[in-house]
């Protein structure tokens, strides 16, 4: 048998939209290919001499077995989804030893990329019963901000690629964030703040509130602060990589 791989390179303006161009290229979910980052990608200085990240996925073979094929959420995502986003996942509850190798697989992606950073991890227990624990990976060190990125599109394909290999290894998917210098706890603190804004302007207004594309971890906290809410409720619509939440009145508020 041929031991030949299909291969596709895309070029697209970050690692996260150039692996999306990708799988809807080839019409593929992401646990059904390997990613190999051949560039970063920069955006330059002051705008100039920027450049475009550039990948290679690598279709598995799927005829040597199914011992290497990660069952994935549905939408294929990398961070854990709550609400609608959860319906019909098959996932397991995160342990020490994924949150091991976690930290691992980071601290070597960091190596390879010669940035020297702290990194330790820890579980975080479910909010409550309709949620589920994760592994949450933190980084910290002296100015990470490149890998942050815009609109945190940097830590966000670190955090992609690091789930895939995790989940991987796992033989299942496993919930994971990264945290990078405590910017997740401040965006967090963002989005809680928006939802509950974007809540009552859809009280007051009586119409439903169509927030900003969003990764599906912070789509997660705007439906985990929502949760509860007496008079508004959430789902996600669209498609990747601009899939969005809308908070729309109870069914009992809109008549």
């Amino acid at each position: 048998m041929s031991q030949e791989k299909t291969v596709l390179e895309v070029i697209a303006a970050t690692v996260e939209e150039a692996t999306a161009k990708g799988l809807a290229q080839l019409g593929l979910p992401a646990d059904a290919v390997d990613v190999e980052i051949l560039d970063q990608g920069s955006r330059g200085f002051l705008g100039l001499g920027g450049r475009q990240a550039r990948i290679r996925l690598v279709i598995k073979d799927q005829s040597e077995g199914t011992t290497d094929v990660v069952e994935a959420p549905a939408h294929h995502e990398w961070a854990e989804p709550v609400g609608e986003d959860i319906a019909g996942l098959a996932q397991g509850e995160a342990d020490e030893e994924t949150a091991e190798t976690a930290r691992e697989v980071v601290a070597e992606l960091l190596e390879k990329m010669q940035v020297q950073a702290n990194v330790s991890v820890r579980l975080v227990p479910p909010a409550d019963e309709k949620d589920r624990s994760l592994v949450l990976v933190e980084v910290e060190g002296n100015d990470l901000s490149i890998l942050i990125g815009r609109r945190s599109e940097t830590l966000n394909a670190l955090q992609y690629i690091t789930s895939l290999i995790v989940s991987k290894q796992a033989g299942r998917w496993v919930p994971l964030m990264i945290d990078i210098q405590g910017c997740r706890g401040r965006r967090e603190r963002q989005l809680r703040v928006m939802a509950r804004k974007m809540a009552e302007q859809a009280i007051n207004t009586g119409r439903r509130q169509v927030l900003e594309p969003m990764p599906a971890n912070e789509r997660r906290i705007i439906h985990l602060e929502l949760r509860n809410h007496p008079l508004v409720t959430t789902e996600s619509t669209g498609e990747e990589p601009n899939r969005k939440v809308t908070i729309v009145l109870k069914q009992t508020q809109s008549s």
